[in-house]
């Protein structure tokens, strides 16, 4: 799975200009599913998202989670994360999960950070989204779990 997880002051996703999910302070998460990935990869890549420690402590040093500072997730799915543009200008995305596969695995992720206590908000699968962000920073994070990957 892979994802690119964003430190915002507000996010929001309309869909046929009606907010489907919208956050204060906290994390947005753009979230691919790989063509391999599993329910484990989808629990460990949640646990890594609730645990990332980029908010600023009384110091001012990146050494705060999403959970000690009690915000929120916004996920979005976004499948052109695993696009491949080595070859030409069109990307290929044969390396995502087929629609029913990540469907179900944004679904585990979600659920894994909810039941963390971490209020999420989605997007809708499958639909053109329009997201809205005020990044905090910038802070953009890139996290990665290849199916079977032992480091973690």
């Amino acid at each position: 799975m892979r994802a690119v997880v964003q430190r915002v002051t507000h996010a929001s996703v309309t869909v046929d200009n009606a907010i489907a999910g919208e956050i204060g302070p906290g994390l947005l998460v753009l979230l691919a599913a790989g063509r391999d990935d599993t329910e484990a990869e989808a629990r460990w890549l949640a646990h890594k998202t609730a645990n990332l420690r980029i908010f600023s402590d009384v110091e001012g040093k990146m050494n705060l989670s999403v959970q000690a500072i009690g915000g929120s997730v916004l996920v979005v799915s976004q499948f052109t994360l695993y696009g491949d543009i080595r070859r030409g200008f069109r990307p290929s995305f044969v390396k995502a999960a087929p629609p029913d596969v990540a469907e179900a695995l944004v679904a585990v992720f979600v659920d894994a950070l909810r039941a963390a206590d971490i209020p999420v908000a989605t997007g809708v699968f499958r639909a053109h989204m329009h997201v809205s962000l005020v990044n905090d920073g910038p802070v953009t994070i890139i996290l990665d779990k290849e199916p079977g990957d032992a480091n973690g």
